[in-house]
């Protein structure tokens, strides 16, 4: 489905980024909430429908760069065979930060202000970490026998994911002066990991 499309010279990039890198050119210049589905298809020389393969709404080409980072967290969670649950959420973690582009900044959170993104970019924000909470905390209750809504998994995924999520944000930030995301994930990681893996 993910057929690359061709814009003049430049290197082929998928479909998904086309409409992404469309629809950023089109929030950069008219805000977000002046910006519809049909204008940034018409950018990106595709059709409408051809926008709805790829998200399912106006809000979710912001988090092309997010989605694709966290798409593999719960495989390597599943593959793991670290026997501390924390170790193992670690090591998925800082795994999906190596996979991740460092070209494909996610726009959304470097340029919310200026696109005008406000109460979206929260909302956003907030369906991600939660389906990656849940999938973080059914693991680690996997291991240790509990139930995922029980304190220790809640805890466990919270905390680990709460300081990915802050080393993005300052990774993002970072601007031309940044290094690999997986230094930022692990150092965020470290002293998380050296408090709920104690003996």
């Amino acid at each position: 489905m993910d057929e690359p499309i061709r814009r003049g010279g430049r290197p082929r990039r998928s479909s998904a980024e086309v409409l992404a890198d469309a629809a950023a050119e089109l929030f950069l210049e008219q805000g977000y909430g002046r910006t519809t589905v049909d204008q940034i298809a018409v950018r990106a020389g595709v059709s409408r429908a051809t926008f709805f393969n790829y998200f399912t709404a106006k809000s979710d080409v912001m988090w092309l760069e997010l989605d694709a980072a966290v798409a593999g967290l719960p495989g390597h969670l599943a593959a793991s065979t670290e026997a501390s649950a924390v170790r193992a959420v670690e090591q998925a973690l800082l795994a999906a930060a190596r996979a991740h582009d460092p070209e494909r900044v996610p726009w959304a959170v470097a340029q919310a202000e200026v696109m005008g993104i406000g109460s979206e970019l929260v909302a956003g924000v907030a369906v991600r970490v939660m389906a990656q909470h849940g999938a973080v905390a059914a693991f680690v209750a996997g291991r240790t026998g509990e139930q995922p809504g029980s304190l220790w998994p809640q805890t466990v995924s919270g905390a680990m994911l709460g300081a990915a999520a802050a080393a993005f944000g300052v990774w993002v930030a970072d601007g031309v002066a940044r290094r690999p995301l997986v230094e930022y994930v692990a150092a965020a990681l470290t002293p998380v990991v050296g408090g709920l893996d104690a003996p």
